[in-house]
Order: C-alpha cells, then sequence, then structure tokens
C-alpha cells in the first residue's frame, strides 16, 4: 500500500511544523525591534539636546562694528564650536533686535524710561558634544572671557551638569536593557527550534542508520530554518514600519527624532539576526540529536 503525501512530508528531513517556529522567531524580533526603534529615538533626542547646549557672550558697550566681527570670527575658529557642514554654530543677536524681541514679548518699551538701550550685542556659541562638561565649559568661559571686547559669558551650569548626568543613567539602563533581550530573544528562538526538531530525533537516526554522513542530514534543517529566519525578520520588519506609520500619525514631530538610513539599517539587522540565530540553533539541535544513543533518543 502506498503511503500517502501527507504522510511521506512528515518523514521529510527538515519537513517539521515550521507554523509555531516562525512565529516565535517573529514575535522575538518584533520585541527587539522595538526596542532598536526606541533606541534610536532616544539616540536622536540625546543629540538633539546635546546641540542646544549653547553659552552666551555678552559684548561691551560701543563696541566698533570691526571689534564685533573680529570677535565673532575668533569665536568661529575655536575647537569647542559645534560646526554643522562646515560651518561654526556662531550667531550674532545685536542688542537692537534683542530690544525689539524684549518689546514684543513683554508689551513694555523699556527705552522710553530708560532713555536708552541697556541691553548688549551678544554671541551664541553652540558647544561640541566632546566639551559639554562641568570642568571643560569652565575652561571656555575662562578662555573666552580673556577675549578683549568680550563683557561677559553665561551659560546654565546646573542644567548642563543635570543633562550630562541623565544621559550617561539612559545609556547605561538602555545597555543594560539591550543585553538581557538579546539573551532572552537567543534563548527563546533556540529552545522554540530544539522543541520543533524534538520530533525528527528517530528520523535523523534512521538516515543515520542507512549510512548518511552528518553533513548530508544537517543540510535540510540548516536551509529550512535559514528561510524561517529570512522570513520572519521580513515580516517583523514590515510589521514595525506598519507601526512606526500608525505611531507618526498619532505623535506630533515624531519624525523629526528618525533617520530613515538608520531604520532601514536596524530592519536588515533584524533579517539578518532572525536567519543566523535560526541557522545556528538548528545546527546545533541537529548535532545534539546526531550524537545520542538510541536509548537517549527515547
Amino acid at each position: 500500500m502506498k503511503e500517502s503525501p501527507k504522510n511521506r512530508n512528515k518523514k521529510k528531513a527538515g519537513s517539521y511544523p515550521y507554523a509555531s517556529v516562525l512565529f516565535s522567531i517573529f514575535l522575538a524580533l518584533i520585541v527587539f525591534g522595538l526596542f532598536g526603534l526606541l533606541l534610536l529615538h532616544t539616540q536622536k533626542l540625546t543629540s538633539i539636546i546635546r546641540e542646544n547646549i549653547e553659552v552666551q557672550v555678552y559684548l561691551n558697550k560701543h563696541i566698533t562694528e570691526n571689534e564685533r566681527t573680529k570677535i565673532g570670527k575668533t569665536l568661529a575658529l575655536k575647537d569647542f564650536t559645534a560646526k554643522k557642514e562646515n560651518q561654526a554654530l556662531v550667531t550674532l543677536i545685536p542688542k537692537e533686535e534683542a530690544a525689539e524681541k524684549f518689546i514684543k514679548e513683554t508689551g513694555e518699551d523699556f527705552t522710553e524710561f530708560l532713555g536708552e538701550n541697556p541691553l548688549r550685542d551678544t554671541y551664541t556659541i553652540k558647544i561640541a558634544s566632546e566639551f559639554q562638561t562641568k570642568e571643560k565649559l569652565n575652561i571656555i568661559e575662562k578662555e573666552i572671557s580673556a577675549i578683549n571686547g568680550v563683557y561677559e559669558v553665561s551659560y546654565v551650569e546646573n542644567l548642563v551638569e543635570s543633562i550630562q548626568k541623565n544621559l550617561a543613567k539612559i545609556g547605561l539602563v538602555l545597555i543594560g536593557l539591550l543585553i538581557i533581550l538579546l539573551t532572552t530573544v537567543v534563548i527563546l528562538i533556540n529552545n522554540t527550534i530544539k522543541l520543533a526538531l524534538f520530533s525528527q530525533r528517530f528520523l535523523i537516526r534512521s538516515m543515520q542508520l542507512i549510512g548518511s554522513t552528518d553533513r548530508f542530514i544537517r543540510k535540510p534543517f540548516l536551509m529550512r530554518s535559514l528561510g524561517h529566519g529570512l522570513l520572519a525578520g521580513l515580516l517583523a520588519s514590515l510589521a514595525l514600519f506598519g507601526i512606526l506609520q500608525y505611531a507618526n500619525h498619532k505623535v506630533a514631530d515624531l519624525k523629526k527624532l528618525q533617520d530613515l538610513y538608520e531604520i532601514l539599517i536596524l530592519f536588515g539587522g533584524l533579517i539578518v539576526l532572525g536567519a543566523f540565530i535560526s541557522f545556528i540553533s538548528t545546527f546545533r539541535a541537529v548535532k545534539k540529536y546526531l550524537k545520542l544513543s538510541l536509548d537517549e533518543l527515547y
């Protein structure tokens, strides 16, 4: 009597029920991917916060135009001044502009009862990230104060110190969570594949008894596991893309924290990670069953 196609499929090497394996890998990669997106958004937010750490340089009153320009050029050439597209992030706020802004915000014209504009021309300098420590900012303050024509240098010292401490704490927490999550994902996928291959242990032994080499036995299992990992990674990436689009629709300005190139790298990493863990887990599981004795198989 001939075997039905269904029975033949059950006995085919590597044809273990893959739905549960695929779902487990997909679920694990979704969780890992969500954390990856959180990490990317946090990194971008951290970068924005760092870019907004600045120092105000107040100039002497009655300073000449040439002196003011010279001070601006000097500040632009300093190593601690942040650069963007090779342009120094130094901004001049003339005292007239500052007065107009103050009057517009408060509705009071102080020049009417003072008789003059008491404000000063001010340079605002964005500070490069490697100089954003309390000690280095103190050195920067003294260096700028020594420039001829500078009246005062100001920055929010407590705010800078608080930002640095909080960013350091957040970084340590995220790294710790990343390690824990990656370990959990690997264990989950590994155990799922090991359980799925448990049903194939007697088939592996049968192939050994007819003279099949270990390499020949492993090949179909490894090829299928590689395909399952790639498919799970692709499905997880598509699901995460949908979640991201929904979040962008619901949360205003969330797109400002996103870099398409970095997100594509994350999705590509998920596909590679799914395939790699699936492949290695299958290799280890098959290797284990190849070494078991008949008694141990039962």
